[in-house]
């Protein structure tokens, strides 16, 4: 298999999550238990088995920026495998139910299922490269233009009449964790998107209803 096919993602392919997971130790956590805090040493990997996971950044000021959901059959914390610090926070966004797994049992699995280091290889290089588009976002990209991205990465296809509702609900708040900016300001943008027609708030559901602008 050439490498840059086995660095890809292959959609519905858990198999060998699912065999890793059955290695771990399943545990419960509760809605904001902090799973992960940056900085700290750890050696263990959680796969979701049930519920939502977010990585986030946060400052000492309280202000945070989310990196990414993680939902069943995802994992985190395999940056820190290599016995170094925590490089985010994790925090359970609902009741969750994940696999503990250790770094020893782990690197037992890649010996004996040696193309997974493949996998996970692929899944790092992606998520550095998301946390690089990130940082370029905040630092060069106005809020407005990180907004208008995330709403279209987050947009499901058209529908009959071109409108495309998120895949999921997110609330102004998690919105702006996303973008690194106030809450106020998401829900001020939000508003004038949806006086000028370009959104609508069905069921507490955003639906673009047409190509939002790329200036405001």
């Amino acid at each position: 298999m050439p490498l840059a096919a086995a660095l890809s993602p292959q959609p519905g392919s858990t198999s060998h999550i699912e065999a890793l997971a059955a290695l771990g130790v399943p545990r419960l956590y509760r809605r904001g238990t902090l799973l992960i805090q940056e900085g700290e040493t750890g050696d263990t990997l959680y796969v979701v088995l049930k519920g939502r996971l977010r990585a986030f950044l946060a400052d000492n000021s309280g202000k945070e920026l989310t990196l990414g959901t993680y939902g069943p059959w995802e994992y985190v914390g395999e940056m820190s495998l290599d016995g170094g610090p925590r490089s985010a926070n994790v925090e359970a966004i609902e009741a969750s139910t994940c696999a503990v797994v250790t770094r020893a049992t782990l690197l037992g699995y890649i010996a004996d299922h040696p193309e997974f280091a493949l996998e996970l290889l692929g899944r790092l290089i992606r998520r550095a490269r998301l946390a690089t588009e990130s940082a370029r976002s905040v630092a060069l990209i106005d809020v407005y233009g990180r907004l208008v991205s995330l709403l279209n990465r987050m947009a499901s296809p058209p529908n009959e009449r071109g409108e495309r509702p998120l895949r999921e609900r997110l609330t102004h708040q998690a919105m702006a964790q996303h973008l690194a900016c106030s809450r106020e300001m998401v829900s001020r943008l939000l508003k004038d998107l949806e006086c000028g027609g370009y959104i609508a708030v069905r069921e507490r559901c955003i639906w673009l209803l047409k190509p939002l602008p790329a200036r405001w």
